[in-house]
């Protein structure tokens, strides 16, 4: 196990009806407070109308319409707007999109940066200060409630990218599984499909003697396997929502990733399939993973026989292929497509996008940097 910090101050609120019991508590009474939210349904579902009635008179201004996969001219229009409002603490009201973005206005929103792109383009190095935040979750998937992570769109120039800085992480996040219960079925298998890659990416690579790490996230993928049938099945059954919910949460909350490498190639290339066709975030991942896996599989060998056998239970002599498989069936089973001619994208489009990606990253991706050049293509038309 290599050497770590592990660092993560969120306070956690988990359960029904918190919204109305605590948020009114974690918000101190002299805050003036900005809450940020998406393109609607978080107003139609009643979670806004609850939101306001808790904060009272702290709540000094609004901002509707953080789009999925953040775009940063937007993201500065909100900032300018907590600033004129003089807010002195912001609320996110939304899913993981929702969440990254404040991230990233409660950064501009103090240090006011001539371009808020730095913040993104430094990795969060350009971060030295935030306004302080809280989420209230109305959509399980990225994680973002429970770490400093934050991942935004530049439309403009059709990129993607990720930052990280311990200013943002939330103050508190309030998860209430009831308020998730009406979401329709394409976020159900983003909440899904997102969380089980995020463990794939920390767990899915060499062997560092993590024991315990290892331990969690085998069980998080279990639970996911678990319950995600359940859910699927029955949309009202909050007994599953709730642990799919914390399972979401726990993929990405910084524990399982301590002390061991991470891969991440997935979400490298799933970024610019989002940025160039739209695709969900979680749908990309659902798209790159097996493919990746199968290119990856001698030098993921071992953690792919460690997975097929304690996660699915696998025996004999390709343990490593049949887990691969059963990953690719999960995810089908659940709704989501693994590859791309199903979102009507073109052999020659993947050519380009493997040209580009192999120009992008010369030097390579992954736990072992062993992915570059031509491996792109191979990776890409096994998405096809």
């Amino acid at each position: 196990m290599f050497s770590f910090e592990y660092y993560n101050p969120v306070n956690i609120v988990f359960g029904e009806q918190q919204i109305e019991k605590s948020l009114s508590h974690l918000v101190l009474p002299e805050e003036r407070v900005f809450v940020c939210s998406g393109q609607g349904s978080a107003e139609r579902s009643g979670v806004l109308k609850k939101v306001r009635e808790a904060l009272g008179n702290r709540l000094v201004g609004e901002f509707a319409g953080i789009e999925p996969n953040p775009d940063i001219e937007t993201l500065a229009q909100a900032s300018q707007q907590a600033r004129a409002a003089n807010a002195t603490f912001i609320l996110a009201v939304g899913g993981g999109s929702v969440i990254d973005g404040v991230k990233l206005i409660a950064a501009q929103a103090k240090l006011n940066l001539s371009d808020p792109w730095q913040i993104v383009s430094s990795m969060g190095k350009k971060v030295t200060d935030a306004l302080p935040f809280g989420a209230v979750l109305t959509l399980s998937a990225t994680g973002s409630e429970m770490n400093s992570g934050s991942v935004v769109s530049r439309k403009a120039t059709g990129e993607k990218k990720s930052f990280q800085s311990r200013w943002v992480f939330p103050k508190f996040s309030i998860i209430d599984p009831s308020v998730m219960l009406s979401l329709p079925m394409r976020q159900v298998v983003n909440g899904i499909v997102d969380p089980y890659v995020h463990v794939v990416e920390q767990y899915l690579t060499y062997p560092v003697q993590a024991k315990l790490q290892e331990r969690q996230a085998e069980a998080i993928l279990s639970v996911l396997l678990e319950e995600s049938p359940k859910v699927i099945a029955d949309l009202t059954d909050l007994v599953a929502r709730k642990n799919l919910i914390w399972a979401a949460t726990c993929a990405l909350n910084g524990a399982i990733g301590v002390g061991v490498p991470g891969d991440w190639s997935t979400h490298l290339i799933g970024h610019e399939l989002t940025a160039r066709w739209g695709l969900d975030h979680a749908q990309s991942l659902a798209v790159v993973l097996p493919s990746l896996l199968r290119f990856a599989l001698e030098y993921k060998g071992d953690m792919l026989q460690q997975y097929g056998e304690r996660v699915f239970h696998l025996k004999g002599r390709d343990v490593r292929r049949e887990a691969i498989q059963k990953t690719e069936d999960f995810f089908i089973s659940v709704g989501a497509p693994t590859k791309l001619s199903s979102y009507g994208v073109t052999l020659s489009e993947v050519e380009s996008l493997a040209s580009d990606l192999a120009a992008m990253y010369p030097s390579g991706i992954g736990e072992k940097s062993a992915i570059k050049g031509n491996d792109f293509l191979t990776i890409l038309q096994g998405c096809y």
